[in-house]
C-alpha cells in the first residue's frame, strides 16, 4: 500500500513538472541553436540561445534587439530566422557600401558587425508595425537587403533573444542599451 501511495505521489508530481515545462516552452521562453553565420561575430553556428517569447507583449521592439521571427515566404524552409532590428516603424533606412547603415540620414555606430556592408540598400521608410532587420554578419546574411519585401511585420516575430547559453564559456545576457 506505501508503494502505491509513493508511486502516486510520484506519477502526480512528474505530471506537473510536465505541463510546468510545456507551458514554459511552448508560450514564455524556448531554446534554439543557430544553423547559419548570419549573426557572425555576435552568435556562431551551433551557438545555443534562450528567447524570450513574451518580451512584447510588455514593451515594443527596439533598435538592436536581436530577435527570432517566421521568415518571409521567399525564404521559407520551415525554420525561424534570427536578425537584429535595424529600423523602426517611421525610419528612413539606407545602407551604403564601403561605409554603413544610416537611420534617418545619420549613421548608425555598430561594433557589433563581422564587417561594413559591401552592398547598397535603400533609402526605405519603415512602414507602421514593421521593421528592417539585418543580420551581424552583413555581407552573409540573408535578411531585409536581400528580400524583395525588406520589412517584417511585429506580429512575424516569435521572440527576443536574451541569452547564449553555450558554448558554456561563451555565455552571455543580451540587452539592447549598448546592443
Amino acid at each position: 500500500m506505501k508503494f502505491l501511495s509513493g508511486l502516486k505521489d510520484f506519477l502526480v508530481t512528474l505530471l506537473i513538472a510536465v505541463v510546468i515545462a510545456a507551458v514554459l516552452k511552448f508560450f514564455i521562453v524556448d531554446s534554439c541553436k543557430l544553423l547559419s553565420e548570419s549573426m557572425a561575430s555576435t552568435l556562431n553556428t551551433g551557438d545555443r540561445i534562450i528567447v524570450f517569447k513574451l518580451a512584447y507583449h510588455f514593451g515594443d521592439p527596439e533598435r538592436g534587439d536581436i530577435i527570432i521571427f517566421d521568415p518571409p515566404a521567399e525564404m521559407d524552409e520551415g525554420t525561424d530566422f534570427i536578425k537584429r532590428i535595424i529600423g523602426l516603424p517611421g525610419d528612413v533606412v539606407e545602407v551604403k557600401a564601403g561605409e554603413g547603415v544610416y537611420i534617418n540620414g545619420a549613421f548608425l555606430e555598430e561594433p557589433y558587425i563581422a564587417e561594413v556592408p559591401q552592398y547598397d540598400f535603400g533609402p526605405v521608410t519603415v512602414p507602421d508595425e514593421c521593421y528592417i532587420v539585418f543580420g551581424d554578419n552583413r555581407n552573409r546574411s540573408a535578411d531585409s537587403h536581400y528580400w524583395s519585401y525588406p520589412f517584417i511585420s511585429e506580429n512575424d516575430i516569435d521572440g527576443k533573444t536574451i541569452c547564449r547559453y553555450f558554448p558554456f564559456n561563451e555565455m552571455k545576457i543580451f540587452h539592447t542599451e549598448g546592443y
